[in-house]
Protein backbone atom coordinates (compact mmCIF):
# COMPACT_ATOMS: atom_id res chain seq x y z
CA UNK A 1 0.00 0.00 0.00
CA UNK A 2 2.50 2.10 0.31
CA UNK A 3 3.54 3.37 -3.49
CA UNK A 4 -0.49 4.19 -3.30
CA UNK A 5 -0.05 6.43 -0.41
CA UNK A 6 3.10 7.99 -2.32
CA UNK A 7 1.06 8.16 -5.17
CA UNK A 8 -1.70 10.57 -3.89
CA UNK A 9 0.55 12.58 -1.56
CA UNK A 10 2.91 13.30 -4.79
CA UNK A 11 -0.41 14.13 -6.86
CA UNK A 12 -0.92 16.37 -4.20
CA UNK A 13 2.21 18.25 -4.38
CA UNK A 14 3.86 17.02 -1.81
CA UNK A 15 8.18 15.95 -2.53
CA UNK A 16 7.49 12.29 -2.16
CA UNK A 17 10.62 9.96 -0.73
CA UNK A 18 9.72 6.51 -1.05
CA UNK A 19 12.05 3.86 0.80
CA UNK A 20 11.14 -0.28 0.59
CA UNK A 21 13.16 -3.21 1.57
CA UNK A 22 15.66 -3.79 -1.32
CA UNK A 23 16.53 -1.26 -4.66
CA UNK A 24 14.39 -3.97 -6.53
CA UNK A 25 11.21 -3.67 -4.15
CA UNK A 26 11.38 0.36 -4.44
CA UNK A 27 11.54 0.22 -8.29
CA UNK A 28 8.63 -2.10 -8.80
CA UNK A 29 6.99 0.23 -6.29
CA UNK A 30 7.41 3.05 -8.51
CA UNK A 31 6.75 1.79 -11.75
CA UNK A 32 3.41 0.31 -10.06
CA UNK A 33 2.55 4.55 -9.62
CA UNK A 34 3.65 4.52 -13.29
CA UNK A 35 1.09 1.96 -13.91
CA UNK A 36 -1.82 3.28 -12.01
CA UNK A 37 -1.24 6.99 -13.95
CA UNK A 38 -0.97 5.33 -17.03
CA UNK A 39 -4.13 3.82 -16.35
CA UNK A 40 -5.92 6.61 -15.48
CA UNK A 41 -4.53 8.35 -18.56
CA UNK A 42 -6.20 5.64 -20.80
CA UNK A 43 -9.57 5.91 -18.73
CA UNK A 44 -9.17 10.06 -19.23
CA UNK A 45 -8.95 10.54 -15.55
CA UNK A 46 -5.49 12.14 -15.74
CA UNK A 47 -3.55 14.01 -18.20
CA UNK A 48 0.32 13.24 -18.81
CA UNK A 49 0.43 16.93 -17.28
CA UNK A 50 -0.72 15.38 -14.41
CA UNK A 51 1.37 12.30 -14.45
CA UNK A 52 4.58 13.96 -15.06
CA UNK A 53 3.99 16.57 -12.40
CA UNK A 54 2.99 13.67 -9.71
CA UNK A 55 6.49 11.79 -11.11
CA UNK A 56 8.42 14.65 -10.71
CA UNK A 57 7.19 14.53 -7.01
CA UNK A 58 8.38 11.35 -6.18
CA UNK A 59 11.69 10.02 -5.50
CA UNK A 60 13.25 6.50 -4.45
CA UNK A 61 15.47 6.08 -1.30
CA UNK A 62 16.46 2.61 -0.63
CA UNK A 63 17.93 3.79 2.78
CA UNK A 64 14.94 4.49 5.45
CA UNK A 65 18.02 6.81 7.48
CA UNK A 66 18.37 8.82 4.22
CA UNK A 67 14.48 9.26 3.61
CA UNK A 68 13.39 10.52 6.54
CA UNK A 69 16.55 12.87 7.53
CA UNK A 70 14.20 15.89 5.83
CA UNK A 71 10.76 14.71 6.26
CA UNK A 72 7.52 16.45 7.47
CA UNK A 73 5.10 13.19 7.52
CA UNK A 74 6.79 9.63 8.18
CA UNK A 75 4.03 7.07 6.95
CA UNK A 76 5.03 3.60 8.02
CA UNK A 77 3.37 1.13 5.66
CA UNK A 78 4.83 -2.32 6.30
CA UNK A 79 3.53 -5.59 6.90
CA UNK A 80 1.00 -5.88 10.20
CA UNK A 81 3.66 -6.83 12.59
CA UNK A 82 4.32 -5.07 16.01
CA UNK A 83 8.03 -5.66 16.07
CA UNK A 84 8.72 -4.85 12.39
CA UNK A 85 6.35 -1.37 12.51
CA UNK A 86 8.35 -0.94 15.76
CA UNK A 87 12.18 -0.67 14.54
CA UNK A 88 10.86 1.16 10.84
CA UNK A 89 9.82 3.80 13.54
CA UNK A 90 13.08 3.14 15.77
CA UNK A 91 15.49 3.85 12.62
CA UNK A 92 13.82 6.72 11.07
CA UNK A 93 14.06 8.28 14.43
CA UNK A 94 17.05 8.72 13.91
CA UNK A 95 17.32 11.17 11.44
CA UNK A 96 13.85 12.58 11.28
CA UNK A 97 13.55 15.97 12.08
CA UNK A 98 12.50 17.07 15.06
CA UNK A 99 9.15 18.57 13.96
CA UNK A 100 7.93 15.45 11.79
CA UNK A 101 4.89 13.42 12.37
CA UNK A 102 5.09 9.70 12.75
CA UNK A 103 2.03 7.99 10.99
CA UNK A 104 1.15 4.66 10.83
CA UNK A 105 -1.09 2.32 8.36
CA UNK A 106 -1.63 -0.09 10.80
CA UNK A 107 -5.12 -1.45 9.96
CA UNK A 108 -5.89 -2.86 13.14
CA UNK A 109 -2.69 -2.94 15.81
CA UNK A 110 -3.59 -0.38 18.69
CA UNK A 111 -1.33 2.71 18.47
CA UNK A 112 -0.82 2.21 22.29
CA UNK A 113 1.64 -1.01 21.08
CA UNK A 114 4.32 1.47 18.50
CA UNK A 115 3.71 4.71 19.87
CA UNK A 116 7.02 3.72 22.36
CA UNK A 117 9.31 3.51 19.39
CA UNK A 118 8.66 7.22 18.16
CA UNK A 119 10.91 9.96 20.44
CA UNK A 120 8.07 12.56 20.48
CA UNK A 121 4.22 9.92 21.30
CA UNK A 122 2.56 13.92 20.76
CA UNK A 123 3.93 13.61 17.13
CA UNK A 124 2.31 10.09 17.00
CA UNK A 125 -1.12 9.00 15.08
CA UNK A 126 -2.54 6.94 12.70
CA UNK A 127 -3.30 7.15 9.19
CA UNK A 128 -5.14 4.20 7.75
CA UNK A 129 -5.41 4.06 3.83
CA UNK A 130 -7.61 2.20 2.05
CA UNK A 131 -6.77 -0.12 -0.94
CA UNK A 132 -6.71 1.17 -3.85
CA UNK A 133 -5.39 4.43 -2.22
CA UNK A 134 -5.45 6.69 -5.43
CA UNK A 135 -9.55 5.62 -6.04
CA UNK A 136 -10.76 4.66 -1.93
CA UNK A 137 -11.72 8.47 -0.73
CA UNK A 138 -11.77 7.45 2.88
CA UNK A 139 -8.67 8.40 5.34
CA UNK A 140 -9.18 6.82 8.91
CA UNK A 141 -7.54 8.96 11.46
CA UNK A 142 -6.82 7.01 14.48
CA UNK A 143 -5.82 9.73 17.51
CA UNK A 144 -3.89 7.69 19.93
CA UNK A 145 -4.24 8.79 23.63
CA UNK A 146 -1.09 11.28 23.48
CA UNK A 147 -1.56 12.37 19.84
CA UNK A 148 -1.67 16.52 20.24
CA UNK A 149 -4.13 18.57 18.84
CA UNK A 150 -1.69 20.12 16.35
CA UNK A 151 -0.54 16.98 15.08
CA UNK A 152 -4.40 15.91 14.60
CA UNK A 153 -5.04 19.13 12.80
CA UNK A 154 -1.97 18.95 10.96
CA UNK A 155 -2.82 15.17 9.95
CA UNK A 156 -6.73 15.94 9.05
CA UNK A 157 -5.04 19.39 6.76
CA UNK A 158 -2.94 16.92 5.06
CA UNK A 159 -6.20 14.34 4.42
CA UNK A 160 -7.84 17.53 2.84
CA UNK A 161 -4.74 18.08 0.77
CA UNK A 162 -4.18 14.40 -1.04
CA UNK A 163 -8.26 14.31 -1.68
CA UNK A 164 -9.57 11.85 1.00
CA UNK A 165 -12.95 12.37 3.22
CA UNK A 166 -11.44 11.90 6.94
CA UNK A 167 -13.03 10.18 9.81
CA UNK A 168 -11.02 10.21 13.71
CA UNK A 169 -11.30 7.41 16.16
CA UNK A 170 -10.12 6.59 18.88
CA UNK A 171 -7.19 4.37 19.60
CA UNK A 172 -9.18 0.64 19.57
CA UNK A 173 -8.06 -2.51 18.13
CA UNK A 174 -9.32 -2.47 14.70
CA UNK A 175 -10.54 0.89 15.09
CA UNK A 176 -14.24 1.60 13.31
CA UNK A 177 -13.42 0.44 9.57
CA UNK A 178 -11.27 -2.66 10.04
CA UNK A 179 -13.46 -4.04 13.19
CA UNK A 180 -16.49 -3.68 10.47
CA UNK A 181 -14.96 -4.41 7.85
CA UNK A 182 -13.68 -7.87 9.01
CA UNK A 183 -16.64 -9.07 10.59
CA UNK A 184 -18.59 -9.18 7.57
CA UNK A 185 -15.38 -10.53 5.61
CA UNK A 186 -14.68 -13.25 7.91
CA UNK A 187 -18.49 -14.19 7.98
CA UNK A 188 -18.61 -14.60 4.24
CA UNK A 189 -16.04 -16.82 4.34
CA UNK A 190 -17.87 -19.14 6.85
CA UNK A 191 -20.34 -19.23 4.81
CA UNK A 192 -18.35 -20.74 1.49
CA UNK A 193 -16.40 -22.80 4.14
CA UNK A 194 -20.13 -24.18 5.10
CA UNK A 195 -21.56 -24.08 1.31
CA UNK A 196 -23.79 -21.72 1.52
CA UNK A 197 -23.46 -20.19 -1.63
CA UNK A 198 -20.26 -19.85 -4.31
CA UNK A 199 -17.80 -16.95 -3.31
CA UNK A 200 -19.54 -15.15 -6.22
CA UNK A 201 -22.76 -14.94 -5.39
CA UNK A 202 -21.90 -14.08 -1.81
CA UNK A 203 -20.10 -10.85 -3.10
CA UNK A 204 -23.27 -10.70 -5.93
CA UNK A 205 -25.72 -10.52 -2.72
CA UNK A 206 -24.09 -7.34 -1.09
CA UNK A 207 -23.18 -5.70 -4.53
CA UNK A 208 -26.63 -6.00 -5.88
CA UNK A 209 -28.70 -6.69 -2.50
CA UNK A 210 -26.87 -4.07 0.13
CA UNK A 211 -25.17 -1.62 -2.85
CA UNK A 212 -21.45 -2.69 -1.93
CA UNK A 213 -19.04 -1.61 -4.18
CA UNK A 214 -17.66 -4.65 -3.97
CA UNK A 215 -18.27 -8.10 -2.31
CA UNK A 216 -16.50 -8.90 0.60
CA UNK A 217 -14.55 -11.55 -0.92
CA UNK A 218 -13.37 -9.91 -3.85
CA UNK A 219 -12.18 -6.91 -1.74
CA UNK A 220 -10.13 -9.98 0.50
CA UNK A 221 -8.70 -11.08 -2.60
CA UNK A 222 -7.77 -7.48 -3.02
CA UNK A 223 -6.55 -6.64 0.09
CA UNK A 224 -4.73 -10.08 0.49
CA UNK A 225 -5.85 -12.82 2.42
CA UNK A 226 -2.72 -13.12 4.77
CA UNK A 227 -3.62 -9.05 5.62
CA UNK A 228 -7.32 -9.87 6.75
CA UNK A 229 -5.67 -12.88 8.44
CA UNK A 230 -3.46 -10.50 10.57
CA UNK A 231 -5.87 -8.22 11.55
CA UNK A 232 -8.45 -11.23 12.44
CA UNK A 233 -5.91 -12.17 14.86
CA UNK A 234 -4.93 -9.30 16.62
CA UNK A 235 -9.15 -8.45 17.08
CA UNK A 236 -8.89 -12.17 18.39
CA UNK A 237 -6.52 -11.22 20.73
CA UNK A 238 -7.71 -7.57 21.65
CA UNK A 239 -11.41 -8.14 21.28
CA UNK A 240 -12.78 -11.51 21.62
CA UNK A 241 -10.99 -14.54 20.82
CA UNK A 242 -14.67 -16.49 19.31
CA UNK A 243 -15.79 -13.45 17.35
CA UNK A 244 -12.85 -12.64 15.39
CA UNK A 245 -11.36 -15.89 15.20
CA UNK A 246 -10.25 -16.97 11.97
CA UNK A 247 -12.22 -18.84 9.67
CA UNK A 248 -10.09 -23.14 8.94
CA UNK A 249 -10.29 -21.81 5.16
CA UNK A 250 -8.69 -18.60 5.60
CA UNK A 251 -6.11 -20.15 7.13
CA UNK A 252 -5.12 -22.89 4.69
CA UNK A 253 -5.42 -20.73 1.74
CA UNK A 254 -2.62 -18.29 3.76
CA UNK A 255 -0.88 -21.48 4.21
CA UNK A 256 -1.17 -22.73 0.37
CA UNK A 257 0.27 -19.19 -0.12
CA UNK A 258 -3.21 -18.31 -1.82
CA UNK A 259 -3.15 -15.09 -1.06
CA UNK A 260 -5.52 -13.04 -3.38
CA UNK A 261 -4.71 -10.85 -6.46
CA UNK A 262 -1.07 -10.36 -5.58
CA UNK A 263 -0.10 -14.26 -6.23
CA UNK A 264 -3.41 -14.73 -8.72
CA UNK A 265 -5.13 -17.08 -6.63
CA UNK A 266 -7.76 -16.28 -3.63
CA UNK A 267 -11.49 -16.95 -3.68
CA UNK A 268 -11.03 -15.97 -7.57
CA UNK A 269 -8.41 -16.69 -9.86
CA UNK A 270 -6.09 -13.94 -11.42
Amino acid sequence: MGHGIAHVAAAAGYDVCLTDVSQAALDHALERVRDNLDRGIAKGKVTERERDDTLGHLHGEPDLRVAASAADLVIEAVPEQVDLKRAVFATAAETAPEHAIFATNTSSIPLAQLVGAVPRPAQFVGLHFFNPVHLQPLLEIVRAGATGEDTLQRALQFATRVGKDPIVVRDVAGFASSRLGIALGLEAIRMVEEGVASAADIDKAMELGYRHPMGPLKLTDLVGLDVRLAIAQTLAREIDPVRFAPPRLLVELVAAGKLGKKSGEGFYLY
